[in-house]
Protein backbone atom coordinates (compact mmCIF):
# COMPACT_ATOMS: atom_id res chain seq x y z
CA UNK A 1 0.00 0.00 0.00
CA UNK A 2 1.35 3.21 -1.30
CA UNK A 3 1.23 6.49 1.21
CA UNK A 4 -1.31 8.42 -0.61
CA UNK A 5 -3.61 5.34 -0.53
CA UNK A 6 -2.81 5.14 3.41
CA UNK A 7 -4.09 8.41 3.38
CA UNK A 8 -7.05 8.06 1.58
CA UNK A 9 -8.07 5.35 3.97
CA UNK A 10 -6.91 7.34 7.01
CA UNK A 11 -9.31 10.52 5.32
CA UNK A 12 -12.11 8.73 3.89
CA UNK A 13 -12.46 4.76 4.24
CA UNK A 14 -15.24 3.98 6.71
CA UNK A 15 -14.01 1.60 9.64
CA UNK A 16 -16.36 -1.40 10.37
CA UNK A 17 -18.62 -0.81 13.89
CA UNK A 18 -16.95 -3.10 16.28
CA UNK A 19 -13.41 -1.18 15.69
CA UNK A 20 -15.24 2.18 16.13
CA UNK A 21 -16.68 0.34 19.64
CA UNK A 22 -13.33 -0.95 20.67
CA UNK A 23 -11.62 2.58 19.92
CA UNK A 24 -13.99 4.18 22.14
CA UNK A 25 -13.15 1.87 25.00
CA UNK A 26 -9.81 1.99 24.87
CA UNK A 27 -10.48 5.84 25.28
CA UNK A 28 -12.68 5.49 27.73
CA UNK A 29 -15.36 7.50 25.53
CA UNK A 30 -18.87 7.66 26.31
CA UNK A 31 -21.38 7.87 23.83
CA UNK A 32 -23.94 10.03 26.13
CA UNK A 33 -20.58 12.65 26.84
CA UNK A 34 -19.59 12.61 23.14
CA UNK A 35 -23.63 13.68 22.68
CA UNK A 36 -23.26 16.33 25.37
CA UNK A 37 -19.90 17.86 24.00
CA UNK A 38 -21.62 17.70 20.40
CA UNK A 39 -24.79 19.58 21.83
CA UNK A 40 -22.36 22.32 23.83
CA UNK A 41 -20.45 23.22 20.33
CA UNK A 42 -23.85 23.37 18.37
CA UNK A 43 -25.47 25.43 21.04
CA UNK A 44 -22.15 28.38 20.79
CA UNK A 45 -22.61 27.67 16.77
CA UNK A 46 -26.46 28.43 17.62
CA UNK A 47 -25.46 31.84 19.39
CA UNK A 48 -22.82 33.14 17.48
CA UNK A 49 -24.87 32.82 14.43
CA UNK A 50 -27.79 33.75 15.36
CA UNK A 51 -26.48 37.22 17.49
CA UNK A 52 -23.86 37.85 14.47
CA UNK A 53 -24.54 41.43 12.88
CA UNK A 54 -21.19 41.38 10.94
CA UNK A 55 -22.67 40.44 7.35
CA UNK A 56 -25.49 41.37 4.58
CA UNK A 57 -28.50 39.89 4.86
CA UNK A 58 -28.64 38.80 1.51
CA UNK A 59 -28.34 41.00 -1.42
CA UNK A 60 -28.72 44.58 0.63
CA UNK A 61 -24.75 45.58 1.01
CA UNK A 62 -26.03 48.83 2.91
CA UNK A 63 -26.87 46.73 5.98
CA UNK A 64 -23.42 45.45 6.16
CA UNK A 65 -21.53 46.32 9.09
CA UNK A 66 -18.32 45.98 9.41
CA UNK A 67 -16.74 44.54 12.72
CA UNK A 68 -13.43 44.38 13.44
CA UNK A 69 -11.04 41.81 14.58
CA UNK A 70 -11.75 42.71 18.07
CA UNK A 71 -15.38 43.24 17.83
CA UNK A 72 -15.45 40.09 16.29
CA UNK A 73 -13.48 38.62 19.51
CA UNK A 74 -15.70 40.36 21.85
CA UNK A 75 -18.79 38.33 19.78
CA UNK A 76 -17.12 35.38 20.26
CA UNK A 77 -16.40 35.67 24.20
CA UNK A 78 -19.85 37.17 24.74
CA UNK A 79 -21.33 34.08 22.96
CA UNK A 80 -19.18 31.46 25.14
CA UNK A 81 -20.26 33.41 27.89
CA UNK A 82 -23.87 33.40 27.07
CA UNK A 83 -23.72 29.27 25.86
CA UNK A 84 -21.67 28.36 28.91
CA UNK A 85 -24.43 30.39 31.32
CA UNK A 86 -27.20 28.29 29.40
CA UNK A 87 -25.37 24.85 30.26
CA UNK A 88 -24.80 26.30 33.98
CA UNK A 89 -28.52 26.43 34.18
CA UNK A 90 -28.81 22.75 33.44
CA UNK A 91 -26.13 21.71 36.02
CA UNK A 92 -23.71 21.49 33.56
CA UNK A 93 -20.32 23.48 34.42
CA UNK A 94 -18.07 24.35 31.95
CA UNK A 95 -14.37 25.50 32.50
CA UNK A 96 -14.83 29.26 31.12
CA UNK A 97 -11.31 29.82 30.39
CA UNK A 98 -9.16 26.84 28.77
CA UNK A 99 -7.94 24.96 25.77
CA UNK A 100 -11.08 24.33 24.85
CA UNK A 101 -12.54 28.04 24.43
CA UNK A 102 -9.28 28.63 22.46
CA UNK A 103 -9.80 26.02 20.51
CA UNK A 104 -13.28 26.85 19.49
CA UNK A 105 -12.32 30.36 19.04
CA UNK A 106 -9.60 29.68 16.71
CA UNK A 107 -12.04 27.19 14.91
CA UNK A 108 -14.64 30.05 14.52
CA UNK A 109 -12.28 33.03 13.68
CA UNK A 110 -11.08 30.67 10.78
CA UNK A 111 -14.40 29.30 9.57
CA UNK A 112 -16.72 32.12 10.34
CA UNK A 113 -16.08 35.39 10.99
CA UNK A 114 -12.75 35.52 8.96
CA UNK A 115 -14.56 33.70 6.24
CA UNK A 116 -15.48 35.52 3.35
CA UNK A 117 -16.68 32.70 1.62
CA UNK A 118 -20.66 32.27 2.54
CA UNK A 119 -20.34 28.13 1.85
CA UNK A 120 -17.58 28.14 4.27
CA UNK A 121 -19.30 29.59 6.82
CA UNK A 122 -22.90 27.77 6.01
CA UNK A 123 -20.75 24.31 6.20
CA UNK A 124 -19.86 24.28 9.83
CA UNK A 125 -22.99 23.35 11.41
CA UNK A 126 -23.04 20.35 8.86
CA UNK A 127 -19.73 19.67 10.01
CA UNK A 128 -20.51 20.13 13.86
CA UNK A 129 -23.74 17.41 12.92
CA UNK A 130 -21.53 15.20 10.94
CA UNK A 131 -18.71 15.06 13.39
CA UNK A 132 -20.88 14.20 16.49
CA UNK A 133 -23.34 12.20 14.54
CA UNK A 134 -22.76 8.71 16.65
CA UNK A 135 -25.01 6.62 13.94
CA UNK A 136 -22.61 7.36 10.64
CA UNK A 137 -19.57 5.29 9.66
CA UNK A 138 -16.51 7.11 11.18
CA UNK A 139 -12.85 6.89 9.09
CA UNK A 140 -9.91 7.03 11.40
CA UNK A 141 -9.87 10.95 10.87
CA UNK A 142 -12.85 10.73 12.22
CA UNK A 143 -12.04 9.46 15.39
CA UNK A 144 -8.66 10.94 15.55
CA UNK A 145 -11.21 14.16 15.82
CA UNK A 146 -13.45 12.99 17.57
CA UNK A 147 -11.10 11.93 20.41
CA UNK A 148 -8.87 14.87 20.08
CA UNK A 149 -11.56 16.98 21.64
CA UNK A 150 -13.41 14.75 23.73
CA UNK A 151 -10.00 14.54 25.65
CA UNK A 152 -10.35 18.30 25.35
CA UNK A 153 -13.96 18.71 26.93
CA UNK A 154 -13.42 15.81 29.25
CA UNK A 155 -10.80 18.23 31.05
CA UNK A 156 -13.20 21.49 30.78
CA UNK A 157 -16.99 19.71 31.44
CA UNK A 158 -18.17 18.78 34.69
Amino acid sequence: MNSMENFFNWIAKPLPNDEVVIWFNVHNMIYEKIELYGDIFKSLNCVITDTYMGDSNGDSPETKIVLSPDDKKSHFDWCWGKMVENFQKENIIITIDGDHKDYLKSFYMDTFYHQTQKNVKDSVPVFLNEIFNMSKPFSKSDLDMITEIYKMMEKNVK
